[in-house]
């Protein structure tokens, strides 16, 4: 497996040691790029290091956070400086669902600010959520048992605490971790590269780098004909609709509009919905296509 991956380099964990290896000419040639957590075949060099021959089907890939096979994404949010818009959450979680993978929702720093509210968000919605700090280590233990025996990847935007979180988990990691620009009021850069650790809870977990904006590969959305179903609330109020083909934007006789109305589905994830709708919508074909 690939725990590593650093300015062309990919670390190879065998089961036995880790090797530094290089992705042949015929992985570029092919637009094949070795992600975290993809299994592989490699021939080892008489310098001890590998070359990289194949890799094995995914079940699943990311291109952001930059990281294959993976069990469960782990979206940290914040509700203290910087303050983490519903829409980033609600975008990786429903690129996620599309991609078979779960979602954790973890909103730490609660020692500065509850979070109570965008917990009840996403609890309402059917998503395990926690509330956490980093800072005290409340509900670390939670977070610990949830991630137990998985592959996992943090992600979420810069400053959230992501690092601070596996440091939590396991203080020997000491990994780095930044400040908040008080100016901008969002995190600043620590983590540049994507690598898995191994935790004392037989998970694999992927710190990864954050974000500052809402950019994301536009691949990576779900057609806008499948983004209902990656809004788990969403399942009950499909196939109820006055017209087959509801978008459920703004349609009459719309089942899921109607739930929203009643208040059954947040309006907050609604409006993410349909954010994502409208991106979906802009994508062509054969853009999603191309590799």
């Amino acid at each position: 497996m690939i725990r590593k991956a650093l300015s062309g380099f990919y670390y190879v964990d065998d089961g036995a040691s880790v090797v530094t290896c290089r992705a042949r000419g015929k992985h570029r040639h092919a637009r094949l790029t070795p992600l975290v957590g993809d299994r592989v075949r490699f021939t080892p060099l008489e310098d001890g290091s590998g070359a990289l021959d194949e890799i094995l089907p995914r079940r699943n890939e990311f291109y952001r956070p930059a990281v294959a096979n993976i069990d469960l994404l782990v979206v940290v949010a914040s509700q203290a400086i910087p303050v983490t818009d519903p829409f980033l959450i609600d975008r990786v979680a429903a690129i996620a669902r599309s991609r078979d993978c779960e979602t954790l929702v973890c909103i730490n720093k609660c020692d500065l600010e509850p979070g109570e509210e965008l917990a009840a968000i996403y609890e309402k919605a059917g998503f395990p959520t926690l509330r956490v700090s980093a800072e005290t280590g409340e509900g670390i233990e939670a977070l610990r048992l949830e991630l137990a025996g998985k592959v996992c990847a943090f992600t979420g935007n810069s400053g959230v605490g992501k690092s601070s979180l596996l440091n939590a988990l396991e203080p020997d990691f000491s990994l780095p971790t930044g400040g908040i620009s008080e100016k901008l009021g969002r995190g600043r850069h620590t983590t540049r590269h994507v690598e898995l650790f191994r935790l004392s809870c037989g998970a694999l977990a992927a710190d990864t780098p954050g974000f500052s904006s809402f950019e994301v590969d536009r691949r990576e959305l779900a057609r806008k004909e499948e983004l209902q179903y990656a809004f788990r609330e969403f399942a009950p109020y499909l196939g109820q609709c006055q017209f087959q083909d509801c978008a459920h934007v703004k349609e009459r006789g719309c089942a899921v509009l109607a739930a929203v109305r009643s208040g059954a589905v947040s309006s907050t994830r609604h409006q993410s919905y349909v954010r994502l709708y409208e991106q979906a919508k802009a994508i062509p074909d054969w853009e999603r296509n191309e590799t």
